[in-house]
């Protein structure tokens, strides 16, 4: 198999997406990660320029990769410097970091307006610091906007004739004795390569092109390296998603003969994003046939993108490909009676293979075969109870038509369903509940509303506590909280971690509309949703919540303690 490698840019790039802040703690378990899964490269950050990164390698130096190779990350030294006396250069030499990836302007339009400098000092920069650093380590070179830069120059739009800003002459004849003027991004290209680079990356750094361009202009590189004798260097690709296109991108770039792919996890950076390193990994190794990471890796791709969604603190995105939680979610009835057939028929893949699952969406487009396969899911077989199962489909088309919705609410068709077949567990009797809420002081000068909920419930006696909280389903969750937890105290780990609201009437969207309230809740070891649905936002969110705590009990397996079901 055709060998390509991995190289993850999560804790430099990814980090750049707004709302990622990744602590040094943060980026020391990220790189575990990443190397349990076999990435190649790991870049973990802008040593001198960032305090925090410059920490990190220190502290990384004393752990032992298994497979991967730590990356420092920085740009060639400024204009009109040595390397040698650069202190950032000299910061990614003494990172530690057996890999260094410089940044290298390849569009002459930046070499002029950001850099402020000719295109001629911009090649004596790159060559300069690339063949400083490879005195001590690997260096790779990625080429910035290069796409962009290359097809500038062709289309005559380049860097014009005359000074740049502040009156800086630009470079207008040949800038390289085998590349004529006005390949520029070629000219730093081979620059890089002359100097020790190991391995250039041109980047789509804008995210723009399509795949027909990054394949073409992969492909060009790729001759004019093996042409120039440069064909043991190395040919990589980065690529941003502004198009949608970054995985497609990356592909079509392996295809025309690159062969290191950059991207992050779950496809965090700036904008919209990079190319998803982990649907690039699937694409490659499992449709592709190339090598990649090890085959046992492949099985832990859902359990990495997890891990990261919860060290960004980020919820994962469900429908991103192999490892979403829909990406093999089936809903329509038509679906689900091929797939009872064999579950091929509509997957791609068997989920398990990147660590993923099957998932039936039971809706008001189920079928019989839907609520079967659905049960079985739950570990409940249907197969001998067909009646049950046609009257499951029944109850759930009537219920999504008064709003409820049980393609969102996994946990409150399991209550439907062991209901239906008699074997659902009666944990408590709820005899009453009631909120207040009144306004009773004002604090700093503003109004303070008090709100107070009560529950009396029967579990092996009757129940009564009331609870203070911020609004009323806050208190109604601390007064159904305190109540239960007595008879049953692994509810002290059940947590109301998402509450949604939605008004369904199209046509009546007064304050009495019908309301639907979505409720999701965790133990901290799975997760579960439930739903109410009412003409009051109140009543909805109870029926919402106390199905949470009813379901969060049937899956830990609590014995009920109702001793008798009062009329």
């Amino acid at each position: 198999m055709t060998r390509v490698s991995l190289y993850d840019t999560t804790l430099r790039d990814g980090a750049q997406q707004e709302g990622i802040s990744l602590s040094v703690t943060d980026k020391l378990a990220a790189l575990q990660v990443l190397d349990d899964l076999g990435v190649d490269v790991i870049e973990g950050g802008w040593p001198g320029a960032i305090p925090k990164d410059t920490e990190f390698f220190r502290r990384a130096r004393d752990l032992e990769l298994a497979h991967a190779r730590l990356a420092a990350f920085g740009s060639t030294t400024k204009p009109g410097a040595d390397p040698a006396h650069d202190p950032q250069v000299l910061a990614l030499r003494d990172s530690g970091a057996p890999v260094i990836t410089l940044v290298a302007k390849a569009d002459p339009r930046h070499v002029v307006s950001a850099l402020h400098t000719t295109l001629e000092e911009n090649l004596r920069m790159v060559a300069d610091t690339v063949s400083f650093l490879a005195r001590d380590a690997e260096v790779m070179v990625d080429l910035e906007h290069f796409f962009d830069g290359l097809a500038a120059e062709e289309e005559g739009s380049g860097v014009p004739v005359g000074t740049g800003p502040a009156g800086v002459p630009v470079g207008t004849g040949p800038v390289d004795a085998t590349v004529p003027a006005p390949e520029y991004a070629l000219a730093v290209l081979l620059e890089a390569v002359r100097a020790g680079a190991s391995t250039v990356i041109p980047c789509d750094t804008n995210g723009g092109n399509l795949p027909d361009t990054i394949a073409q202009v992969t492909a060009r590189v790729r001759a004019l390296l093996d042409a120039e004798g440069f064909g043991h260097v190395v040919l990589g690709i980065h690529c941003h998603n502004d198009t949608g296109c970054a995985v497609a991108n990356t592909l079509a770039a392996v295809g025309a003969g690159a062969r290191q792919v950059q991207g992050t996890v779950n496809g965090y950076g700036e904008r919209t994003g990079n190319a998803n390193l982990l649907t690039c990994l699937a694409n490659l190794q499992v449709k592709l046939g190339y090598e990649v990471v090890p085959e046992s890796s492949i099985g832990r791709l859902s359990t990495v993108s997890s891990l990261f969604s919860e060290l960004v603190n980020i919820a994962p995105f469900t429908r991103d490909p192999y490892v979403g939680q829909s990406a093999f979610a089936h809903k329509a009835g038509l679906h689900a009676s091929a797939i009872r057939v064999d579950p091929d028929l509509y997957q791609h893949i068997d989920p398990a293979l990147v660590g993923n699952g099957m998932r039936m969406l039971v809706s008001e487009m189920a079928g019989r075969a839907s609520i079967e396969l659905k049960a079985r899911e739950l570990g409940v077989d249907l197969s001998g109870r067909p009646g049950v199962a046609q009257e499951m489909a029944r109850v759930v088309k009537q219920r999504e038509a008064e709003g409820y919705t049980y393609d969102a609410a996994d946990a409150s068709f399991e209550l439907l369903l062991r209901d239906e077949l008699g074997t659902l567990p009666r944990f408590v009797r709820v005899e009453s509940w009631k909120v207040s809420s009144q306004e009773i002081a004002e604090v700093e000068g503003r109004p303070f509303t008090q709100t107070e909920a009560t529950v009396k419930v029967h579990t092996d006696g009757r129940h009564i506590r009331t609870a203070e909280g911020n609004g009323p389903v806050n208190a109604l969750d601390r007064a159904l909280r305190a109540v239960l937890i007595r008879d049953y105290p692994v509810v002290g780990d059940f947590e109301l971690v998402d509450f949604r609201v939605r008004i369904l009437d199209e046509q009546h969207a007064g304050t009495d509309a019908t309301i639907r309230v979505l409720i999701r809740m965790s133990d901290g070891k799975r997760t579960w949703s439930t739903v109410g649905v009412g003409t009051d936002v109140i009543e909805a969110s109870w029926e919402a919540l106390f199905d949470g705590y009813w379901w969060g009990l049937l899956a830990s397996d609590v014995v009920p303690l109702l001793v008798v079901e009062q009329a």
